[in-house]
């Protein structure tokens, strides 16, 4: 049986693949039909195109398939419809596939965004907070969350949902690598005094989950914040980047109310269907984001082995090695 993978040659899709192949799996990606997918093919995988969006594209794809890995989502799109075409949308499309040809497992990738921001600094997100969907980003991946508990509650297949925070590790997009070379140059804004806190998500850890969420039984119809083991103050997330890059940081510190206004012209913006990435990002930088794990310790036994300045490291070496900082 073979183990099927959305979301290569993407960040989180990729690494996922790397870390099956290391293990011996036999992996099949859905690739888009422009992707490039050298990489994937390097690694010995077997390559489907077609499109989420596009559901006759994807007949046959979940044949000999037992789990399915759904990582593939859109985060910063031109469009608003676009969260929905593909977060949602196209989730439907391939638990669908999934259902129809048998597959045991379907375990989807979603977001901190659908539980937004903390209520209380001093106060984790847990599981059986209310969803509270951040902007149309987490209302589509609220969405995609809601159908595939539906098909749990159905009978139609094993599902476990994974929602992972702020992303950082090898392979990271080049919006990431981009934040990299602003703290290299030695200024970044920083709004308020940055003790605003945020759990961050090591990709290796967020992948053992990833991996804990297929074998354990008890994961069946279970949602799970996935992040390193406690949050981070935003100030020491950006002086530890600096500290690897070997630059003194000097913040420029903002008042807390810009990032306020950012949150306002965010809700213009996409309230008339577009998107700005700089924006929606300003604004989330003076929130608390944070969450707990306990319940995903305690139940899958998942322990996050690297934390945030080993992690930082891999990243920053990676970034080296292929030339990117």
């Amino acid at each position: 049986m073979k183990t099927l993978v959305t979301g290569a040659p993407g960040w989180l899709g990729t690494r996922l693949v790397e870390i099956l192949r290391e293990k011996g799996r036999q992996v099949k990606c859905l690739v888009l039909p422009e992707a490039d997918d050298f990489h994937l093919r390097e690694l010995g995988v077997e390559i489907f195109k077609g499109d989420l969006t596009k559901p006759k594209t994807l007949k046959g794809i979940c044949k000999e398939i037992n789990t399915v890995f759904h990582c593939a989502g859109i985060i910063h799109p031109r469009r608003i419809s676009e969260f929905y075409k593909i977060n949602f949308e196209g989730t439907k499309n391939i638990l669908k596939e999934a259902i129809g040809l048998g597959v045991r497992k379907f375990i989807y990738v979603s977001s901190n965004s659908v539980g937004g921001s903390n209520t209380f600094r001093d106060r984790l997100m847990v599981e059986s907070d209310p969803p509270r969907p951040y902007r149309h980003y987490g209302l589509s991946k609220y969405m995609a969350e809601e159908i595939v508990q539906q098909a749990f509650r159905e009978g139609k297949i094993d599902t476990t949902i994974i929602r992972p925070c702020w992303f950082y590790g090898i392979r990271q997009p080049e919006r990431q690598t981009k934040f990299f070379r602003m703290i290299k140059k030695g200024n970044i804004l920083i709004f308020g005094n940055g003790n605003n806190l945020r759990s961050m998500s090591y990709i290796d850890n967020v992948i053992q989950a990833l991996l804990l969420a297929e074998e354990k039984e008890i994961s069946a119809g279970k949602i799970y914040w996935v992040a390193d083991k406690d949050p981070y103050p935003v100030v020491e997330i950006y002086s530890s980047i600096a500290k690897l890059l070997g630059v003194s940081l000097r913040l420029y510190k903002v008042p807390v109310f810009l990032s306020r206004l950012c949150i306002f012209l965010d809700a213009l913006i996409q309230g008339v269907g577009f998107y700005s990435k700089e924006i929606h990002v300003a604004g989330e930088m003076s929130m608390d984001i944070t969450c707990s794990i306990k319940k995903a310790q305690e139940e899958l036994n998942y322990c996050p082995t690297i934390e945030l300045e080993e992690g930082l490291r891999k990243s920053i070496e990676w970034c080296r090695v292929n030339g990117y900082i």
